[in-house]
């Protein structure tokens, strides 16, 4: 296809698409779809080789959350039946990350429900952050706290934090209806605050509630022209319990086209599957990994994940490997600029508008989160298993019938991430 010709070049060059090519990446049928990922394959292999870089989450706060998100199984309202705890201890939260570093993570998201952080609560993650970094020597480590207050940015990045994860989620035309608590505009400012603070930036979006091309296009957009270094792309799982909860709209081709449209808006960024991809992408799994180049390993803040080893076997049966804690994520035109901002540090790129930015294409030769509360997390909503029940009846039917949402330790006694 001249379209996937053009996409590559492009993608090879870090120049970006035109708004109707990535509509056009959407638009492509499944006829077109083995195509589409090996197009995307290519760019991905440009600038990350065969590396799948693992995350792992540790939920520092679950459940009653003052926001409204309507995905969220954290949110005001919600009938959703998850575990419900305050925070963490230090040493508690250490112990957590420590069995993601033993299965390969490299970076740990630390996550908390609620609207933002108070600045004792900032003081709090940042112990945290002392300990696990005292536990695992090397280890990245990325907070997901909500809306940050002026300075904040500043003394978690002085506590030892890598990055901060605030997702955009969707469009700012469909914000409103997804959204009442807050607005589009206070997440932009909190991805600001976190970049200029030299961090690095990870924000992302949900797809499946029942936007169209054209939000899923602008989110994206969007994301490019705030220069994150990751974009965690989350597939919408409806919660019993939520106001999405029959939103039923994906099937893994749609989930491929999705992760290949990112690809090519920013090719040389860390793009991660994350929440909502076991109950989507099913056994079109190892696909999704010629697309992007991160997952997260193991449970999520409301939902248990696939199995760990199932995820390192899957990787490595698919041809790829485990990014190594000595290896940098980003391409080289990004991690230098980083090293050399004000305070900048693993993969934040200082301001340096590099995000697929054709201007800088001549020049030049990354928890998770998110049950969808206000701190808009890596991982959106949180993971399920997927189990299968019946074939599909008819060719375009919801398969919502498909999965059994595993909520993670719910009416037990079981540990955070157990």
């Amino acid at each position: 296809m001249d379209l996937l010709n053009t996409l590559v070049d492009k993608g090879l060059r870090r120049e970006l698409p035109t708004r109707e090519e990535a509509l056009a990446v959407l638009a492509t049928s499944d006829d077109e779809l083995l195509d589409v990922v090996a197009a995307a394959g290519k760019v991905r292999r440009q600038w990350f080789g065969r590396r799948v870089k693992l995350n792992y989450l540790v939920n520092l706060k679950s459940g009653l959350c003052p926001e409204d998100c309507s995905y969220c199984s954290q949110r005001l309202g919600s009938k959703a039946e998850i575990l419900k705890y305050t925070w963490l201890k230090p040493e508690e939260a250490s112990q957590a990350a420590a069995a993601g570093v033993a299965g390969g993570a490299k970076r740990v998201c630390l996550v908390a429900s609620g609207r933002g952080p108070t600045d004792r609560d900032v003081d709090r993650v940042g112990k945290t952050i002392e300990a696990i970094k005292k536990q695992n020597e090397g280890i990245e480590v990325c907070a997901c706290l909500g809306l940050l207050s002026d300075g904040q940015a500043e003394r978690l990045r002085d506590a030892g934090a890598d990055a901060y994860n605030h997702n955009l989620n969707t469009s700012e035309a469909t914000y409103g209806q997804i959204t009442k608590t807050h607005t589009y505009a206070d997440r932009v400012d909190t991805v600001q605050k976190a970049h200029a603070a030299g961090l690095s930036a990870c924000s992302g979006l949900i797809a499946g509630m029942g936007e169209s091309d054209e939000d899923l296009v602008d989110v994206v957009y969007a994301l490019r022209d705030l220069d994150s270094d990751s974009v965690p792309v989350n597939f919408l799982i409806p919660f019993e319990g939520t106001p999405l909860a029959k939103e039923w709209n994906l099937t893994p081709q749609r989930c491929l086209r999705i992760l290949a449209m990112v690809r090519f808006v920013c090719p040389d960024v860390e793009v991660r599957i994350a929440g909502g991809r076991e109950v989507h992408l099913r056994s079109m799994q190892p696909l999704a990994l010629h697309v992007a180049n991160s997952i997260f390993l193991g449970d999520y803040l409301t939902s248990e994940g696939q199995a760990g080893q199932a995820d390192l076997d899957m990787i490595a049966d698919a041809g790829f490997e485990v990014e190594g804690a000595g290896t940098t994520t980003l391409p080289a035109h990004r991690s230098d600029a980083a090293a050399a901002a004000p305070g900048g540090g693993c993969g934040s790129n200082g301001g340096a508008s590099l995000c697929g930015s054709g201007a800088d294409a001549d020049a030049a030769g990354e928890a998770p989160a998110g049950c969808g509360s206000a701190c808009g997390g890596c991982s959106g909503h949180g993971h399920a298993e997927a189990t299968p029940v019946r074939a599909q009846a008819e060719a375009g039917e919801v398969r919502s019938d498909l999965v059994a949402v595993r909520r993670r330790g719910a009416g037990t006694d079981v540990a955070p991430n157990a």
